[in-house]
């Protein structure tokens, strides 16, 4: 039923809509008129209003032909940078960009196959529960459409999310990511002059952050430091310093311990500097919880479907851990089970990145065979 020329077509049209975070706009107008031209319900939610996209994230609704529960599908809309003027290479069943632009299968794989199954699901009667389609914004800095996604508008307490690399292998956990930003507070002075009027902000700084764990602690569990701001000029003791960075972990206690680590290293290093000016040196470090760990086990339904659909279409599914984090995080922690299934995307975030059209059609495939599967399960 999957119809490989339309769907090779309609992701090369995608692939040449520019949608950065919060640009979807043009995108997320292009694919509503597609879906709408089909006879399905479309709205948009008010998430642009927390996001600062240009639109909300579009919800599509398709009615089932079988009185079962809902499921649904998603893909997120905008792509990384950069990702100006596109030029798009086809060459020996590989979609490449030129080389100057990333190529933005990362998720414009996703949302081609879910027009495609639209179609093919407007084209044939078969079995198949009610879908919703959700594209979300800007997943790329920060999983926000998910995050201010409308639940309300949502029927379905299930479904999959297109957004990995290869197609046999299905995302079912992810880990807990926190953010953190330290900030010291120092005294300036000439560092020539009178360097001992002085509190060194970045020194203090690089003693907090010396006798930390960072890169990857143990199998389930990272840390790194990735920004790190202070001073202004070389020849003045610098009086603030911060950094930023994350901690990982598919266990909760375990970025709890990280945490208590670095609160405990943090005053450590603070009190043994002797006061020279009322507080001065001083400090705040700050946690912020990005997205949370999920863990759907092998035995859940939904596990089960997606292997006997794998099955199907020729397909050995294997159950993977992610180290990363996408909307499926945001969704499981809202109560909306889901898994993650790949598209065949690879390299992506580089201007390497390339698909092949073999594995976008094997993806559409496992997709239809999900959905068909779905139906059965009344």
């Amino acid at each position: 039923m999957i119809d490989p020329d339309r769907l090779a077509l309609e992701f090369q049209n995608l692939l040449i809509i520019e949608s950065p975070s919060k640009k979807e706009g043009k995108l997320a107008y292009y694919i509503a008129d597609i879906f709408e031209a089909l006879g399905y319900k479309c709205f948009f939610d008010r998430s642009a209003e927390n996001t600062g996209s240009e639109v909300g994230n579009l919800i599509v609704k398709i009615p089932g032909t079988v009185p079962s529960s809902p499921i649904f599908f998603c893909a997120h809309l905008d792509t990384v940078g950069p990702c100006e003027n596109p030029k798009i290479i086809f060459d020996k069943g590989i979609y490449r960009s030129d080389g100057r632009t990333i190529l933005g299968a990362d998720d414009k794989s996703g949302i081609a196959i879910l027009i495609e199954i639209a179609k093919v699901l407007k084209e044939n009667i078969f079995p198949h529960p009610p879908i919703e389609f959700i594209f979300t914004t800007c997943e790329e800095i920060g999983l926000l459409g998910a995050k201010y996604l409308d639940y309300n508008l949502i029927d379905a307490n299930e479904g999959f999310v297109l957004d990995s690399e290869n197609p046999s292998e299905v995302i079912n956990a992810a880990p807990s990511s926190y953010q953190f930003k330290i900030e010291i507070k120092g005294k300036s002075a000439h560092a020539g002059l009178e360097p001992e009027k002085g509190i060194n902000a970045i020194h203090i700084l690089s003693q907090i952050l010396a006798d930390l764990p960072f890169g990857r602690i143990d199998e389930e569990t990272t840390m790194n430091v990735g920004i790190i701001k202070g001073g202004n000029y070389i020849n003045i003791v610098p009086d603030y310093a911060e950094a930023k960075g994350e901690i990982r972990s598919h266990k909760e206690e375990k970025l709890l311990e990280l945490q208590n680590l670095f609160q405990n290293q943090f005053e450590k290093i603070i009190s043994s500097y002797p006061v020279k000016d009322k507080n001065l040196p001083s400090g705040k470090i700050r946690f912020e919880k990005i997205f949370k760990a999920f863990n759907i086990p092998l035995d859940d339904p939904i596990c089960k479907v997606v292997q006997k659909a794998g099955e199907k279409v020729g397909l050995n599914i294997v159950f993977k851990r992610k180290e990363g984090g996408s909307d499926a995080n945001i969704f499981n922690e809202n109560g909306l089970k889901c898994l993650i299934l790949g598209t065949g995307m690879q390299k992506v975030h580089t201007t390497e990145e390339f698909i092949a059209l073999k594995d976008l059609i094997i993806t559409a495939n496992l997709v239809l065979e999900i959905i068909k599967l779905k139906s059965e399960m009344v």
